[in-house]
């Protein structure tokens, strides 16, 4: 049983130089031209943020309980892998913070960054990453938003690498592979994730993966006991 009814996230469309998974897609031409060369008008506020490598979660209000969601929008709790159960007791040791900050209906989305998928990440915060909230219509916020709420209920959000024209991945690539000391890796990040924002509303959203990105080397096929963590276990025990 899904609790909300539905995916806590879907997929977000690559632009041409990301690399693909399986069931990944290319975003149009025309969007990608949107984000990287040249805007509509003056309504285009183009947004990039560092994309993280973990596990897609979500908390999500529903008819006036708190729900910890794995990305296909089933409980974490009853999900086959232990980082989601780590995941929904993280989530209610702080139940009365999301029960404040969400509206019936209302979910916030994010990445879970205990375990390691394809990086291992030093992290001296808590190990989730907030990038969405959606309204019971299931619409995104804008950022200013999300930012706000982030702010009030202390809550980590993205590294956000620029706003405002059009820019190409090649000319973010340096400050993305800057160190950060708060989340980062030994190796490169992962990628980013473009998003546009239009007459306030969030138009759309890409990403792109680096080519040579190890995708869950680290996970995939590895034994329970063989899991690295970029958090200890017992933290959320």
């Amino acid at each position: 049983m899904k609790p909300i009814g539905r995916k806590n996230y879907g997929s977000i469309p690559h632009l041409h130089n990301s690399k693909l998974g399986e069931g990944d897609y290319f975003i149009t031409e025309g969007q990608e031209q949107i984000l990287t060369l040249k805007s509509r008008d003056k309504h285009d506020n183009i947004l990039v943020f560092e994309k993280y490598d973990g596990s897609n979660v979500g908390v999500a209000k529903f008819e006036n309980k708190i729900f910890a969601l794995t990305r296909s929008g089933y409980e974490a709790s009853t999900s086959s892998y232990k980082q989601h159960h780590y995941f929904a007791n993280w989530v209610k040791k702080r139940e009365l913070l999301f029960a404040d900050m969400l509206g019936n209906g209302e979910r916030i989305t994010g990445e879970w960054l205990a375990q390691a998928h394809g990086l291992v990440y030093k992290i001296d915060v808590e190990p989730i990453v907030f990038f969405d909230y959606f309204t019971p219509s299931n619409e995104r916020v804008l950022y200013d938003e999300l930012k706000a709420k982030a702010i009030k209920y202390g809550l980590q959000l993205p590294r956000k690498l620029h706003e405002g024209h059009p820019i190409t991945v090649e000319q973010l690539l340096p400050k993305l592979n800057e160190k950060t000391k708060v989340i980062e890796s030994d190796e490169l990040p992962e990628g980013m994730v473009y998003r546009i924002e239009r007459k306030d509303k969030v138009d759309f959203l890409a990403k792109y993966v680096r080519s040579d990105f190890p995708t869950g080397k680290f996970c995939i096929n590895v034994e329970e006991d063989n899991l690295i963590w970029n958090v200890s276990p017992q933290n959320f025990i």
